[in-house]
C-alpha cells in the first residue's frame, strides 16, 4: 500500500467544521489555541458559530480550512501512530497543510503564512474584483485557446486544471462572461463559483511581492517526505525553491489533474483526504480510470475517521 495524503483548500469549508476534534482530543484543541494566539480575530468562534459570510472572507477562511486540515491530521497520527504516508499534496490553499504534515514548516508558522496569505489575497480582491468559474464538458486542450485568445476588457487565465474535464478559469467579471458564453457555445456546462477573490490570476499579482518579504522571515527545511506541488505537479526538495514557489502559488495554476495523474504513476494507490467535506473525493472519481485499482478515503469527523482507520487496519 502507497499512501497519499491530500489536503483540500477553500470552498471545502462550513460552519463547525472539525469541532468534534477540539471537543475530544486536547491536542487539536491545542491546535486551534495556537490559531486564535496567532490571528488577530476570534477564529474558532468564527468556524464554530459564524456566520458563513464572515468565515468565507479570504482573510479568516484561509487560516480557517488549514487548522481544520492540521487538526484532522493530528487526529489521524493520532489514531494510526504507525502509518506511513509515502507522499502529500494539498489544493490550491491545502498545500501549506502538505508542507506541514512532510515537515517543511512548523504548525505554527503554516499558520502564520496562511493568514498573512489570506490578507494580502483580500486586499488585492478588494482593490481589483474578479470572480472564478467552473467549466465541465471541456478538456483544457479546448478551453486554453478560447481563454488565450480573449482580447476584450479585463483579464482571464486557466485557474485550475482539477480533471480532465473540470477547468476553472478566474478573472474580472466582463472578461469572464465573455470567455464563458464562448466556451457555453461549445458545449460546457458553467457554473459561477461562490468566491470573492479571483485567486490564481493576475487581478491578485500585487499580493506575490508582499506575501514573498513574509516567505522570506520563515524558516523551510527539506520534505522528509514529497511533497507534490501545485505550480510543477511533481516533488521538490530545495527550500529556496519551495519558498519561491509558494510565493508565486498565488496567481499561478494548480495542475491538480496532473499532480494525481503522476501520483498514480509513481505507484500510489491509497488516497486520504484529510480536511473538510469530500471535493477531493469527488475529483478522484473523475480521474482515476475505470479499472484502475484504487482506495479513495476521507475524514473530517471521529465517525468518519474511525471509518478511514478501520479501511486501513483491515488487512
Amino acid at each position: 500500500m502507497s499512501i497519499a495524503v491530500l489536503f483540500p483548500g477553500q470552498g471545502s469549508q462550513y460552519i463547525g467544521m472539525g469541532r468534534e476534534f477540539i471537543d475530544t482530543v486536547d491536542s487539536c484543541r491545542q491546535l486551534s489555541e495556537l490559531a486564535d494566539s496567532v490571528c488577530s480575530f476570534p477564529l474558532s468562534s468564527i468556524i464554530s458559530e459564524g456566520p458563513m459570510e464572515k468565515l468565507t472572507r479570504a482573510a479568516v477562511l484561509q487560516p480557517a480550512i488549514t487548522v481544520t486540515n492540521l487538526i484532522c491530521l493530528q487526529a489521524l497520527q493520532e489514531a494510526l501512530p504507525e502509518c506511513t504516508i509515502d507522499c502529500y499534496a494539498g489544493h490550491s490553499l491545502g498545500e501549506y497543510s502538505a508542507l506541514c504534515g512532510a515537515g517543511v514548516l512548523s504548525t505554527e508558522d503554516v499558520i502564520r503564512l496562511v493568514e498573512r496569505r489570506g490578507f494580502f489575497t483580500e486586499r488585492e480582491g478588494t482593490r481589483n474584483p474578479g470572480s472564478m468559474r467552473a467549466i465541465l464538458g471541456l478538456s483544457i486542450d479546448e478551453v486554453e485557446p478560447v481563454v488565450d485568445s480573449y482580447r476584450g476588457p479585463g483579464v482571464v487565465t486557466v485557474a485550475n486544471y482539477n480533471t480532465a474535464q473540470q477547468i476553472v478559469i478566474s478573472g474580472s467579471v466582463e472578461a469572464l462572461d465573455t470567455v464563458s458564453a464562448r466556451l457555453d457555445a461549445l458545449g460546457a456546462k458553467v457554473i459561477p463559483l461562490n468566491v470573492s477573490v479571483a485567486n490564481h490570476s493576475p487581478l491578485i499579482a500585487d499580493a506575490v511581492p508582499d506575501f514573498s518579504a513574509f516567505i522570506d522571515t520563515v524558516e523551510f527545511k527539506s520534505p522528509r517526505v514529497p511533497v507534490y506541488f501545485n505550480l510543477t505537479a511533481r516533488p521538490e526538495n530545495d527550500p529556496a525553491v519551495i519558498m519561491d514557489m509558494m510565493a508565486n502559488q498565488i496567481t499561478s495554476r494548480v495542475r491538480w489533474y496532473e499532480i494525481i495523474t503522476r501520483m498514480l504513476a509513481d505507484g500510489v494507490d491509497t488516497f486520504i483526504e484529510v480536511g473538510p467535506k469530500t471535493v477531493l473525493k469527488g475529483m478522484m472519481r473523475k480521474i482515476v480510470d475505470k479499472g484502475t485499482q484504487v482506495t479513495s478515503l476521507q475524514f473530517d469527523t471521529p465517525a468518519t475517521l474511525d471509518a478511514v482507520v478501520q479501511h486501513l487496519t483491515a488487512d
